[in-house]
């Protein structure tokens, strides 16, 4: 019983350690990265990136839900909610999103005929399918330090062209609830390790 009971201490210090400073698994739970990441594909989410260099237009992140306003809940839950999600068991589909990077701080975007302008330059996509319109928005103007976030499935995508203030967390600036900052990103997404098949780097 000892022997096991340690096991389970060290078990959960590493998995502790991994999720802080290394990694995670996180399973994709909606449709609007289709096709690059589909209904229940498994990606690992490196939190080291950001770490090492800043966040780059194209990256495939995941970051805390800006829309979403909720309260701690108790260690014990937490712990075993944090141990599940390390091995990619368990995921609260409210609390993250993953979706790619598109804007950057300070940067004008707008969304005209189909494209995405930044700074009134077209800006070239390569990762989307060649039947993708992008709906037009804006132009918009980037807070220093925020970022905007789109899915991939332009058409079927709640992303930063439609997210709003939750009432417990009203702001004077919408942009930043449309928008991001760098604490709140979990993560970049650098490899897709499920199904085996559809196994790549992102």
């Amino acid at each position: 019983m000892r022997e096991y009971v340690g096991l389970a201490i060290v078990a959960i210090v590493l998995a502790f350690v991994i999720r802080t400073f290394l990694g995670l698994a996180f399973y994709i739970p909606s449709k609007s990265m289709d096709p690059t990441l589909k209904v229940n594909d498994r990606v690992v989410v490196s939190r080291l990136s950001y770490r090492l260099h800043d966040p780059r237009r194209g990256d495939v992140i995941v970051f805390d839900n800006p829309t979403v306003y909720s309260k701690q809940p108790a260690l014990p839950v937490r712990t075993l909610r944090n141990l599940l999600e390390v091995v990619g068991i368990q995921h609260d589909k409210d609390k993250n999103l993953i979706k790619r990077l598109i804007g950057l701080p300070g940067e004008t975007l707008e969304g005209r005929n189909g494209h995405i302008l930044v700074n009134g330059k077209q800006l070239i996509e390569p990762y989307l399918q060649p039947s993708v319109i992008t709906s037009d928005f804006g132009p918009v103007k980037i807070p220093v330090g925020r970022y905007w976030m789109m899915g991939d499935n332009r058409g079927n995508s709640e992303d930063s062209r439609f997210w709003t203030c939750p009432a417990e967390r009203p702001q004077s600036n919408p942009m930043f609830c449309q928008t991001i900052n760098r604490d709140a990103m979990v993560g970049r997404a650098v490899v897709r390790i499920w199904p085996p098949w559809r196994g790549a780097f992102l």
